[in-house]
């Protein structure tokens, strides 16, 4: 089964078990694969790839981290407690993303395939690292151990 049709069993399972947390953020992630469907000229019942709903999900995970970040600044705990228990969920429907040092391994691997040797191609291996993982891993984690790895 699709992640999209997973959803819709998920969001059953959430209203048998009255938790309000999961059901709403189910019914957001059902909104934004609509509204994903649309702009990729889909309509509105048409169904999202694995990799595009896998996209859309970490784009929700991506917003829920913006606000936590934002609320917390702001004093707002209450609020930003909120968007902690929804990105528990969202992380739930996420596959596992790779550890430190599997990602060290790749860039050690990309960095001598490609013949890097300064902080100039950081750019050319970050790239080629990303390409390689495709959401397999933090973006900004990857960033560090590439900048690591190059000095």
């Amino acid at each position: 089964m699709s992640i999209q049709l997973d959803m819709k069993e998920w969001m059953k399972e959430a209203m048998k078990a009255k938790d309000a947390v999961r059901l709403s953020v189910v019914r957001g992630i059902m909104a934004a694969f609509t509204n994903e469907a649309v702009s990729l000229g889909k309509g509105p019942a048409g169904e999202l790839t694995d990799d595009e709903a896998l996209a859309v999900i970490r784009r929700e995970g991506k917003k829920r981290k913006d606000s936590i970040e934002q609320f917390t600044s702001a004093g707002r705990i209450e609020l930003a407690d909120s968007e902690s228990a929804e990105l528990k969920v969202l992380e739930e429907f996420l596959p596992a993303m790779m550890g430190e040092e599997e990602i060290k391994k790749l860039v050690e691997i990309k960095k001598l395939e490609l013949g890097i040797i300064d902080k100039a191609d950081a750019g050319k291996l970050m790239k080629t690292v990303m390409s390689e993982l495709k959401g397999k891993a933090d973006g900004g984690l990857v960033k560090q151990i590439v900048e690591s790895v190059l000095n």
